[in-house]
């Protein structure tokens, strides 16, 4: 009988923790709002064609803010290649 022993996973395919994917997630969010800020601050600035683009990003950004952070780390982690140590491969040490 072939007595199977689990193979090991790399700590390297393991998902982000909760914590750091909402932690990612806010700043993502955050970044947004400050981007939507300045775009705002730069439609007062300036005039002309420009205005109106600043205006349009500052509108639509909120959309686009809250689906990136809605966006949950969905990374599978990959094929694992086990550590699967082989009984007895290094000899018996020296006693002393």
């Amino acid at each position: 009988m072939d007595r199977r022993e689990p193979q090991a996973v790399r700590i390297t395919d393991a998902r982000t923790s909760h914590s750091d994917d909402v932690r990612h997630r806010q700043l993502r969010y955050l970044y947004s709002m400050l981007l939507r800020t300045a775009c705002f601050v730069g439609a007062v600035v300036t005039g002309s064609w420009v205005r109106w683009t600043l205006v349009a990003a500052a509108i639509f950004l909120p959309y686009i803010a809250v689906v990136l952070a809605n966006a949950a780390n969905r990374r599978t982690p990959e094929q694992a290649a086990g550590f699967n140590p082989t009984r007895g491969a290094l000899g018996p040490g020296d006693d002393g």
